[in-house]
């Protein structure tokens, strides 16, 4: 097993393992007797030597530790037979589960599955009727029919209704512009989860046993919100204030846990129940789907095999809370010197596959603050915030290759600190900072939008913002190779070298063979560029969106594959420049970008 997890990316590949699955029969649960496994739950992951980035070796160290565990337990479980007919017996009962009883479980879910989208393939055909409509969508001009509209609407509400592993697929396909219509992508960016909350009493019952059972929930809490904050397609968020009692008990431990983070407040995450078995078969049913699509003959460059499986491993890293505990560790790490920019602490000693433990961070919503910008009116208080956020994205980007791949609004806070004057160090205490962003929260509820400007100027003028990132569950990192042909590829672009772009786009994809008409789409890039160069020595400000956003579609017209985690570093700098230019309407990322890989160079 271990040669085979050493080969790099190799066991991923192989048409036998590749759409391996751990029988999801197999429920990850286990009684209070079984405390060794919660021990093991506890250690800090570790990646294995054979991913290709420090995400793809927690991946594989997951899923290996995953098997050992569903080995460990049914092993465990012979062995409390001392009767050799009944161990038999429970040997048969585990093929029975692995090869009748979950595939009879996945056929019927197939049905399901049917039953909801055989409507909306019937419908396809409205896709070619009605009038065209031009829809605005980040400075790009799209041409669709009503009848697509429609179609996307319904394709939209059938992901929604399917479930969480379709509401996550929904969302990926939405930041594909590589590969699907704007259109569509637009469609699917309104994707939202209908997940409901499980109960409080799950939550509670799994809390503690990601303590090994040690303590009763009320000793673990002083104060806890009943209420999730937010309830996703995965999991749910509580809010915390950690006792006395157990940050003691955590110090005496040896861990390196501080309970003066946040004063003890903690942000606890819970997976939903039976989720892993859900996503698991739902898994199955998309790389089937999708091995069927890739028969036909026009559908080969899309390489789907390749793409579900990706999103497979997208999947199964949100489904253990210990690779988002220990990003934030590596987030916090690379910002260390940093005071505008902050992460959540992640606390890997306590936390588990299904509950995350991690610092509360209380501070004011982007969201809120793109609201109510304009009501500011002044620019250079914005560019104060906007500055910040470019610089954390470029550092994640060019010096660190460890980005945030969710930078929505909703993902961003601010907080508003005192520094010294050489701004090394913060002047404030964690109280004043709390009640800043309290009072302004408590305006922002109250819809006191006069009074929230005022206090909003204030804090501003005063203090100094701090960009806080949250939910750091997936992020992007490129391989050597792809980091070099990223590199390879900025250097085009920044000598305004449009042709060696597209040449080099084409011969770094994935699938060079199935490009169509390659010369064309250079001299596409090369004419795209010049145009972003015309306007940049005419003093005018270049959006780097609307120049992403007509290569995707020339990638996509030209059937050029690109590599998903390069295209996940686009659809990070889309999602940067829409906030940016919300905040400075005269943002030039272009010229920031180029400015600060010559200062910095990439690493």
């Amino acid at each position: 097993m271990f040669r085979i997890l050493n080969r790099s990316w190799t066991f991923l590949r192989t048409p036998a393992i590749r759409n391996l699955v751990i029988p999801t029969s197999i429920a990850l649960f286990y009684s209070q007797k079984q405390t060794c496994y919660y021990k093991l739950w506890n250690e800090s992951l570790k990646p294995l030597p054979g991913g290709d980035t420090f995400e793809m070796g927690l991946y594989l160290a997951s899923q290996h530790e995953l098997r050992q565990e569903v080995i460990q337990k049914r092993s465990n479980r012979l062995r409390t037979s001392s009767n050799s007919i009944i161990r038999q017996l429970k040997r048969l009962w585990f093929e029975v589960k692995d090869h009748l009883v979950e595939p009879i479980y996945t056929m019927l879910r197939f049905i399901e599955i049917f039953a909801i989208f055989a409507p909306v393939l019937i419908c396809y055909p409205i896709t070619f009727f009605g009038r065209r409509h031009k829809l605005d969508r980040d400075e790009v001009h799209i041409l669709e029919t009503s009848g697509s509209l429609i179609w996307y609407r319904l394709l939209r509400k059938a992901l929604e209704l399917a479930g969480p592993s379709f509401i996550k697929l929904g969302q990926w396909a939405g930041s594909r512009t590589d590969m699907f219509s704007p259109g569509l992508c637009h469609e699917l960016s309104n994707l939202h989860s209908n997940s409901k909350p499980h109960s409080l009493k799950y939550s509670k019952q799994r809390i503690c046993q990601s303590l090994d059972n040690q303590f009763e929930f009320d000793e673990i809490f002083d104060e806890f919100r009943e209420k999730p904050l937010g309830v996703g397609a995965i999991a749910q968020v509580y809010m915390g204030k950690l006792s006395d009692k157990f940050i003691r008990s955590m110090q005496n431990q040896n861990t390196d846990f501080d309970g003066n983070d946040s004063d003890g407040w903690v942000a606890v995450k819970v997976i939903h129940p039976n989720c892993g078995k859900k996503i698991n078969r739902d898994l199955k049913i998309m790389q089937f789907i999708a091995n069927v699509i890739d028969e036909l003959p026009t559908m080969v460059w899309l390489s789907l095999p390749a793409e579900v499986e990706q999103f497979s491993i997208l999947m199964r890293l949100q489904l253990d809370l210990r690779i988002e505990s220990l990003n934030l560790t590596r987030f916090n790490k690379n910002f260390e010197n940093s005071l505008q920019t902050k992460f959540p602490r992640g606390f890997p000693q306590f936390s588990s596959r299904e509950v995350l433990f991690e610092e509360y961070i209380h501070g004011f919503p982007m969201e809120t603050f793109l609201q109510v910008k304009d009501k500011l009116r002044s620019t250079e208080l914005c560019k104060k915030v906007s500055d910040l956020f470019i610089d954390a994205f470029l550092q994640m980007l060019i010096l660190d290759d460890f980005i945030h791949a969710d930078l929505h609004p909703g993902n961003v806070m601010i907080r508003f600190l005192k520094t010294d004057k050489y701004g090394t160090h913060v002047t404030s205490t964690e109280r004043e900072h709390f009640s800043i962003v309290h009072k302004l929260r408590q305006l922002a509820h109250e819809n006191n939008s006069d009074e929230l400007v005022k206090e909003l100027k204030y804090a501003l003028q005063e203090y100094t913002p701090q960009i806080c990132f949250i939910d750091a569950g997936l992020i992007t990192e490129l391989n050597k190779q792809n980091r070099i042909n990223f590199i390879a590829l900025f250097n085009a672009l920044a000598r305004f070298d449009g042709y060696q772009a597209g040449e080099l786009m084409i011969e770094r994809s994935r699938t060079p063979e199935t490009a169509v008409d390659k010369e064309l789409f250079a001299f596409k890039v090369e004419k795209l560029v010049t145009k972003v160069k015309k306007r940049t020595f005419t003093l005018g400000t270049v959006s780097i969106g609307d120049l992403l956003d007509q290569m995707l579609t020339m990638v996509r017209s030209h059937h050029v594959r690109m590599e998903g985690d390069f295209v996940s570093v686009v659809v990070a700098i889309l999602l940067l420049e829409g906030i940016g230019r919300q905040l400075d309407p005269e943002l030039d990322l272009f010229a920031r970008f180029v400015s600060f890989f010559f200062i910095y160079g990439f690493h």
